[in-house]
């Protein structure tokens, strides 16, 4: 199955793109290659962008202190294994901590370098990254493969309790639903939510389905068109027949 993730408010957009971004990084920087190590720094960049929403850390801090909360109100259930409740609280008031013991603005460190910076600013433009543009980086993507992952670690490393937080969140708030069965009637869908208050809709297709799904939505309906995968059309086009799927709502 192909997975379709839609957030319907700021906080999850930005929980997910992190997600994204974090997974990108670790990607780049298992590997061997000055090029993909590059790739790895200006994914770092955009995790800088992203995580400088001011208000992100407490919103992270409150939510697993939410979560908290909840899992603590099992305590002594029979039916709730006391041991995966015990692991999930600790994992929960690891991340919390590690969170508060994040000073100042998130990533300042990165900012305040003033190496990195100007290798920033320079990606912004179009092949400006080049040796006769920034000899320094030329020699640092010239170094042993190690010296470069060692740099790439160090500096992402402060940011690990973003991701660790986001990644409990984003858990819970996947695990939070139950799929259903639907068909999109030639490719088109309509639900009424009537005022619901989900934080987040995934639609699941199978992958030999040639069907991809666009969704809009508010508090009170739902709809997905399923469009066809793009050949070469200026202008994507619907499907024309019944489109099997599965949805499901998650909240926190």
């Amino acid at each position: 199955m192909i997975i379709y993730e839609y957030p319907f408010n700021e906080r999850i957009r930005t929980l997910l793109r992190l997600e994204d971004l974090f997974e990108k990084t670790a990607y780049f920087v298992r590997s061997e290659g000055a090029h993909e190590h590059h790739a790895a720094l200006l994914t770092l960049f955009e995790i800088l962008e992203v995580a400088g929403r001011a208000d992100l850390k407490m919103d992270l801090i409150q939510e697993l202190e939410r979560q908290r909360q909840t899992l603590l109100a099992f305590r002594n259930n029979p039916e709730i294994s006391e041991e995966a409740l015990s692991g999930a609280l600790y994992e929960i008031e690891q991340a919390s901590a590690a969170l508060l013991a994040m000073s100042g603005k998130m990533g300042q460190y990165l900012r305040d370098n003033d190496w990195l910076m100007g290798i920033k600013s320079r990606a912004a433009i179009p092949g400006g990254v080049c040796e006769f543009d920034l000899p320094s980086y030329h020699w640092w993507l010239n170094r042993s493969p190690e010296s470069r992952r060692d740099a790439i670690d160090a500096w992402s490393r402060p940011l690990l309790a973003l991701r660790d937080a986001s990644a409990i969140v984003l858990r819970l708030l996947r695990a939070s639903g139950r799929p259903k069965q639907y068909a999109a009637v030639l490719g088109q869908f309509q639900l009424n939510l009537g005022g619901t208050s989900a934080q987040m809709v995934r639609v699941a297709v199978k992958r030999e389905e040639a069907a991809i799904p666009e969704v809009s939505a508010n508090k009170y309906f739902l709809n997905i068109r399923f469009t066809k995968p793009p050949a070469g059309e200026i202008k994507a086009k619907g499907c024309d027949r019944d489109v099997a799927f599965e949805l499901t709502f998650c909240n926190l």
